[in-house]
């Protein structure tokens, strides 16, 4: 059974940070990118970081861009998004999600492996 599990959410004011982390299992995820997407009340889910298998390609939402980092450990199936300078915008459930095609791609539709979430609020 393929998982992906989030952890590392929670509360933070403003200004803040905050690392979240994934953890894969129950298949080799060998070529895979993987990505961060989140989905704040009310709206659509949104890209927001992604990284290739190699690690040496990334890509960010505007956004996020300058304040959050992505990176991944494949010998431990994981990949981290450190989130700094938060802002209460930044407030949503995040999601893990593994890309088959290797692209740092923004399309959430070619993601076919999707965590459960954890929540990241941030006050003001």
């Amino acid at each position: 059974q393929v998982r992906l599990v989030e952890s590392g959410g929670g509360l933070v004011q403003a200004g803040g940070s905050l690392r979240l982390s994934c953890v894969a299992s129950g298949r080799t995820f060998t070529g895979y990118a993987m990505g961060w997407f989140r989905q704040a009340p009310g709206k659509k889910r949104e890209f927001v970081a992604a990284i290739t298998w190699s690690g040496t390609t990334t890509y960010y939402a505007d956004s996020v861009k300058a304040r959050f980092t992505i990176s991944r450990d494949n010998a431990k199936n994981s990949v981290l998004l450190q989130m700094n300078s938060l802002k209460p915008e930044d407030t949503a459930v995040y999601y893990c999600a593994a890309n088959p095609y290797g692209n740092t791609s923004s399309r959430d539709s070619l993601y076919n492996y999707w965590g459960q979430g954890t929540q990241v609020t941030v006050s003001s």
